[in-house]
């Protein structure tokens, strides 16, 4: 359980002041010329020693992503871009951090852009956060006003300027190099790697491509020391982790809590409990949409960072847990992401392309039982089929919602296939 005291955000849902003088009351912007003054190389030291895995999804080392950019800034220039494309179906993390505590994601904006020698950092946000990028740009100009930021940040003598860029609500401009592509004014269609971001990247010059969450937690990292941070949670799952509690729950909502937390615990103490009771459950989705849903049995006793969950084939992804009651329709769920993914492909590899809509019209016929008992086998060719085979993981994320429903509730989709036959049998 996690205590007040490590919580790093501690004005998530808004109740305090917002502004600056606010976000400094709470300790933002505390010592930040201090920070800076430990040098490139003692910032990324910390951040890999508390091992902090990024918050996005993927859970890729932080420090070991900023270390990969050039020890020398040559002719072309660094740049930092912080991933706030929240287009995952269910997670609802970064828009509070946009909203609620913006200077924390600034700082720790100036902070990252330090180590890794960019001048420059670019907030690609999704085109519906109307209000949320409001609430930045309010923050980004109290920056510039105080001297946090400019040309002499916090008067370190470093030069670093922040910049928003709003997305056109494309799902796919949330996968790194699609949301590159996006900002320098193309399609936003991922790129082949390598090379890598970090070789080239934004107008193909090193950049580093970081979540919200991210590089909202660094400073707070930096002040209180890599030690503190990876004495929370568990080993290589490490620290405190905003997570979305939704769907047949008394309570939905965000919360920060420690890595590693059981699922039943998250659930019952945050989010009040399932609706009708616990075992009124049916199953989970843990880390948002494009993870593999979990039964209730597995749900008892799992826990909430990437290596538990990655044991019982899931995945923590950006923690966005959706919980479903008896009452839901799993097959139609599941068909119902199925067509999100096939509509926000971008069309780029032909598995992905063809497969997601392959995908959803087969789950069109399971979820109303027009289909026959083999074609479930045909289904769980085709996701494999997909799953790997595409340039980036928006065809895996089709893929495994699909085959987790297989893995774990093959005996309903037989079931439905059986009362349709003997429904048109008797019909007949």
């Amino acid at each position: 359980m996690l205590h007040d005291k490590d919580r790093i955000f501690t004005n998530i849902y808004g109740l305090k002041d917002t502004s600056l003088k606010g976000a400094k009351k709470l300790g933002d912007w505390s010592r930040t010329k201090s920070i800076l003054a430990k040098g490139r190389e003692k910032i990324i030291d910390e951040i890999r020693e508390s091992d902090l895995r990024g918050r996005g999804g993927a859970g890729f080392g932080t420090g070991m992503k900023w270390s990969f950019m050039p020890k020398e800034v040559t002719e072309r220039p660094h740049y930092l871009v912080v991933n706030a494309d929240e287009g995952e179906p269910g997670t609802c993390k970064d828009r509070e951090i946009l909203r609620n505590e913006p200077h924390k994601l600034i700082e720790g904006a100036l902070v990252a852009s330090f180590a890794i020698g960019a001048h420059a950092a670019y907030c690609y946000v999704r085109g519906e956060f109307f209000r949320e990028t409001e609430a930045l740009q309010r923050a980004v100009d109290e920056a510039y006003a105080a001297g946090l930021i400019g040309d002499n940040a916090c008067k370190s003598g470093y030069k670093f300027d922040f910049y928003i860029h709003r997305g056109m609500g494309a799902y796919i401009c949330g996968e790194e190099t699609g949301l590159i592509e996006s900002l320098e004014g193309k399609k936003g269609q991922p790129r082949l790697k390598p090379p890598f971001p970090a070789s080239v990247g934004l107008y193909g010059c090193p950049t580093t491509v970081n979540n919200v969450e991210s590089i909202a937690v660094t400073p707070t990292i930096l002040r209180r020391g890599a030690e503190w941070f990876a004495g929370l949670g568990k080993p290589n799952n490490t620290g405190t982790k905003l997570f979305n509690i939704s769907g047949h729950v008394n309570q939905p909502c965000t919360v920060e809590e420690e890595m590693g937390v059981p699922l039943k615990e998250l659930i019952e103490k945050h989010a009040g409990g399932v609706r009708g009771g616990w075992d009124n459950l049916q199953a989970v989705i843990p880390g948002g949409a494009s993870v593999p849903m979990l039964p209730k049995d597995i749900c008892d006793t799992v826990h909430m960072d990437f290596d538990s969950l990655g044991e019982v084939k899931s995945g923590l992804g950006t923690a966005a847990v959706m919980v479903m009651d008896n009452s839901t329709d799993l097959v139609r769920a599941i068909c119902r992401l199925s067509r999100f993914y096939m509509h926000e492909s971008c069309g780029q590899c032909t598995p992905c392309r063809e497969g997601t809509g392959w995908m959803w019209r087969m789950m069109e016929r399971l979820a109303t039982g027009d289909a026959r008992i083999e074609e479930i086998d045909l289904l769980e060719e085709v996701t494999r089929q997909v799953e790997g085979h595409t340039i980036c993981a928006l065809g895996d994320a089709a893929a495994w919602p699909i085959q987790g429903l297989l893995r774990h509730y093959r005996p309903q989709l037989e079931q439905r296939i059986a009362d349709r036959q003997a429904m048109d049998t008797e019909a007949a």
